[in-house]
């Protein structure tokens, strides 16, 4: 009895499901095939075929693994048969394996150990988990495992250009490649904003940025060989100089990943024990731009919502490097993006490529200054203009030159919160009267971890050591939640980031204030005098919700406390 006719018996499929396999392959097709179509689970399918085959199904990700076995095992069968040693009962060590009729690779796991190898089942994808974290991202590579087999997960979207150089030749080799495209692949996957790849005394270290928090990569030993001719290999995809190793050199790899567009954007910096790489991963197919989507409060989305309608002045989004700030003007642009509305960005660089939006992507070694362009976006007769970061005298002042001749500017500053945004600009040489008249508002934010909705766990407050700000009054009886760590979120907790946010409205008080040169401090207490709710009012909001954590909320913002309300 096949394996089909096995799920059919039990009830998991129906024979419509059977008939549609079948008339997608002569032959009948895989019972795999009904699970990549979401007929059933692949648990599901492996319980059910696990039962009618005498084998156990176990849910490796919560088993408690003797990995001193994993050291026994030729690695090249753990790869290439997708198998798992994951623990000893007497004399019989029990392998992990996908595939409940594969008797073959359970054989020569036996021939090569000389062990009692009983099979259990376990899901494929959990199984590929453990390989990649107990042998390490570049293993299978590096072990010259899948020499037949060509990874097709990464096409490179430009030609590659080699200056004919041995070390150039030598970084085209399927091995070099393959290893490098595991690495990106395994960064893609994890959902990581930052890959950086850092020379060390003891060789290469591996790190993937994931939701804001830095996490280092197990790597095999042996990969250490091989990091002159990675450095290299990511170098020539980027289009750099591969032979210049003392100045510092960025470019930009265009890929598509199992059919998504990936944008990566390469920093190579000189560092003591080599070159240290960082790849920014912008990955256009998963990037969705809706204000509504982006983490605001109704009344801050409401408030927000009729601020991007005005007709004219400036609205600037405040703070730090990875902050959501691009998502934000993005979010903001699309909404207000209408046939009878023309709007014009300039930016370094351009990150993503929005319909119906001119973008102009800013060169300054060529004199193309965001204060170049803004003068020139002028004369093309725009309604809303985007600058992607006020950086000098020059750009501030043009960009209030253009909300005083009627256009609505969007833009960006590094500043800790809102009303820092006024002293910045008078700092940099501009009036404040001018700053004053033309800055409608200021929002500030943060991104803080979302936590994970499978796994948080509900705990009562007065458990907990909360700071002294925190308000009891707003929780009343609920509890918070802390995070766990599941399957979902791989173990961490934490799954994806929400912004949180501090929007200043520019009132009569706080104009007349800048006018006069106050300190970032008197205009905050204004604000905040008038209702303003700080990043740290917002950030308890959402923990009080249960959509982040207390640690999230302390990590990420700083106390209020001692401000005047």
């Amino acid at each position: 009895m096949n394996a089909v006719n096995i799920l059919l018996d039990q009830g998991l499929i129906q024979h419509r499901d059977v008939m549609q396999l079948k008339s997608d392959s002569p032959e009948g097709g895989h019972w795999r095939k009904l699970v990549e179509q979401g007929v059933l689970t692949e648990s599901q399918a492996l319980t059910a075929l696990g039962k009618q085959v005498g084998m156990e199904f176990v849910d490796v990700a919560s088993a408690e693994l003797d990995l001193g076995l994993l050291k026994l095992v030729p690695q090249k069968l753990v790869h290439r048969h997708m198998l798992f040693p994951i623990y000893r009962r007497g004399d019989t060590v029990y392998v992990a394996t996908s595939d409940p009729f594969d008797v073959y690779s359970i054989d020569a796991i036996s021939a090569a150990t000389g062990w009692i190898v009983e099979p259990v089942l376990a899901e494929r994808v959990e199984i590929a988990k453990l390989i990649k974290t107990h042998l390490g991202v570049g293993s299978e590579t590096i072990d010259s495992l899948v020499t037949q087999k060509k990874n097709e997960d990464i096409e490179l979207l430009e030609e590659l250009e080699t200056d004919g150089s041995e070390l150039s030749e030598m970084v085209q080799e399927a091995s070099v490649v393959r290893l490098v495209n595991e690495v990106l692949l395994e960064a893609v996957e994890m959902r990581a904003s930052d890959v950086h790849i850092e020379s060390q005394a003891h060789g290469l270290e591996v790190r993937y940025r994931i939701d804001g928090i830095l996490q280092t990569q197990p790597l095999p030993p042996e990969i250490h060989q091989f990091q002159s001719a990675i450095i290299s290999r990511l170098k020539i995809m980027a289009r750099l100089n591969i032979a210049e190793k003392r100045l510092p050199q960025d470019g930009r790899i265009k890929l598509k990943v199992k059919g998504r567009e990936i944008d990566v954007r390469l920093s190579v910096i000189p560092m003591i024990h080599g070159e240290g790489l960082v790849m920014r991963i912008l990955d256009k197919g998963s990037m969705v731009f809706e204000l509504q989507k982006i983490g605001m409060d109704p009344e801050q989305y409401d408030v927000f919502k009729e601020l991007i309608k005005l007709p004219h002045g400036i609205i600037l989004v405040t703070g730090p490097t990875g902050s959501g700030k691009t998502t934000t003007l993005y979010s903001a642009l699309v909404e207000i993006n209408q046939p009878d509305v023309k709007i014009i960005t300039t930016e370094d660089p351009v990150e993503y490529q929005l319909a119906g939006i001119n973008q102009i992507q800013v060169h300054p070694k060529i004199g193309l200054t965001f204060a170049h362009s803004l003068r020139s976006i002028l004369r093309h007769d725009p309604d809303v203009v985007l600058v992607g970061e006020i950086r000098d005298h020059e750009t501030a002042e043009n960009a209030i030159q253009a909300s005083l001749t009627g256009h609505l500017v969007f833009s960006t500053l590094h500043t800790n919160d809102a009303s820092g945004a006024f002293t910045r600009m008078t700092d940099m040489g501009v009036e404040p009267f001018l700053v004053a008249s033309t800055v409608e508002a200021v929002m500030a934010q943060r991104l803080v971890r979302r936590l994970c909705p499978h796994c948080r766990k509900p705990v009562d407050a007065k458990s907990l050591d909360l700071p002294k700000d925190f308000p009891w009054a707003l929780l009343e009886d609920r509890p918070l939640y802390t995070p766990q760590g599941c399957r979902e979120c791989r173990n961490l907790g934490y799954r994806g980031r929400m912004g949180i946010y501090e929007l200043l409205v520019t009132s009569e008080r706080v104009r007349d204030l800048c006018t006069n040169r106050a300190s970032s401090w008197e205009i905050k207490k204004a604000a905040l005098a008038e209702g303003m709710k700080t990043l740290r009012d917002d950030a308890w909001k959402k923990a009080m919700r249960g959509d982040t954590s207390v640690e999230e909320v302390t990590r990420v913002t700083k106390s209020d406390k001692g401000i005047e309300r």
